[in-house]
């Protein structure tokens, strides 16, 4: 068996309601979702998602390969880019082709990704996240109630432009997971996406515990300042996770060594190879794993088949436009099927039928950092 080509398609996450972070807001909630396919000359495609950036310098790693070795094809990847840098959007599309391999690995197998990867329980423990700061307080009820209605009793929102909105938020989140629980303490989380310093971090979640109990804070300064996440691990009582930005597991070193990290995070874009080296390292220093982002869902099979996974995020409950996947949320949890490989489907016509067609993310959009995060003497202080 050997790969011969790729194919790219974009479609889009339709949220229907304003979606984003600290760094903005997309007000339309239409997320631009780019599609790799991998093509073999026996017939078999693979299905990543992840960037197209470098796509085809990194695939001139892998083209004439056989696809089902999908380790050595990935450290090929990062090698045939080690002198530009394999960080970022071209990590992405590293990770994008890595997933597709796996995903035919699998299906030539007759086997979902869960079970050839080794796990043995195909239920993944989920918790909510609506990517919800442009959202009111009505909005932001009924976001979760539809999550709760899944049963799922945990959630992360986001935050950290202003204290007592903050509170607010959270508190309405916790008394409506606690109602669906029947009286039951949910687990509620807390995203800054990187934009305090380490005293206003220390400051921002010390004063929301006063009142509020929270599982983790995640990203509460630069994903590469180790002695900042360490400083903020040591000065508030949650945990602090993060890591769904690093790009390369020679970037959790320093975090791991200075103490910064109480959960261990990375991306869903980023690859099935990557994840679970993160989850073996993780597992070297006794702390959990969490994927961050559920819509390549190949990181959901990964975690059955670690031993320190935690939760994995649960964001929009629909799928991409023109993607199946053979998957399903009950009692909190994801619950992964039995179709060979990932279990997606593209349709690709519906997805070239796209009006309008997706489009790049605009500058006030979550992907832009804004020019006072870090710098503000005041909550929402822009």
């Amino acid at each position: 068996m050997k790969i011969t080509g790729y194919r790219t398609l974009t479609t889009v996450q339709e949220w229907g309601r304003p979606v984003g972070d600290a760094n903005g807001v997309i007000a339309d909630g239409r997320v631009a979702v780019p599609i790799v396919l991998v093509d073999t000359d026996e017939g078999a495609t693979g299905i990543g998602i992840g960037s197209h950036a470098g796509l085809e310098t990194v695939f001139a790693a892998i083209d004439g390969e056989d696809p089902r070795s999908t380790v050595a094809l990935y450290d090929r990847m990062l090698r045939h880019t080690f002198k530009a840098g394999h960080a970022g959007t071209v990590f992405g599309a590293a990770g994008a082709l890595d997933t597709a391999l796996w995903d035919i690995k699998a299906q030539v197998a007759d086997e979902p990704l869960w079970r050839l990867l080794g796990g043995r329980d195909r239920t993944v423990p989920a918790y909510a996240s609506a990517l919800d700061i442009g959202l009111d307080d009505e909005e932001l009820a009924d976001a979760y109630r539809r999550y709760a209605e899944r049963g799922v009793r945990a959630a992360k929102l986001k935050g950290g432009l202003d204290v007592e909105r903050d509170r607010t938020r959270l508190t309405l989140v916790r008394e409506l997971l606690t109602e669906a629980g029947r009286g039951k303490r949910p687990s509620l989380m807390l995203d800054a996406n990187e934009t305090w310093t380490r005293k206003q971090a220390v400051r921002h979640v010390e004063a929301l515990e006063r009142t509020l109990d929270l599982t983790w804070v995640e990203e509460p300064v630069r994903r590469w300042d180790a002695e900042g996440l360490a400083a903020v691990q040591r000065g508030v009582r949650a945990s602090v996770a993060s890591g769904e930005n690093l790009t390369g597991i020679e970037q959790y070193r320093p975090l791991l060594k200075a103490g910064g990290l109480d959960v261990v995070q990375a991306s869903a874009v980023w690859g099935v190879t990557h994840f679970l080296r993160v989850a073996a390292l993780a597992h070297a220093h006794d702390l959990p794993v969490s994927p961050v982002g559920n819509t390549p869902v190949g990181l959901l099979h990964a975690a059955t088949a670690v031993p320190n996974h935690i939760a994995s995020e649960l964001q929009d409950l629909l799928p991409p436009v023109g993607l199946s996947v053979d998957l399903r949320i009950e009692d909190g949890s994801f619950v992964l099927g039995d179709a060979p490989g990932l279990g997606i489907r593209v349709d690709e016509e519906r997805i070239a039928a796209l009006d309008p067609p997706p489009s790049a993310p605009g500058p006030r959009g979550p992907g832009v950092r804004p020019e006072r995060a870090g710098q503000r003497l005041l909550d929402d202080d822009n």
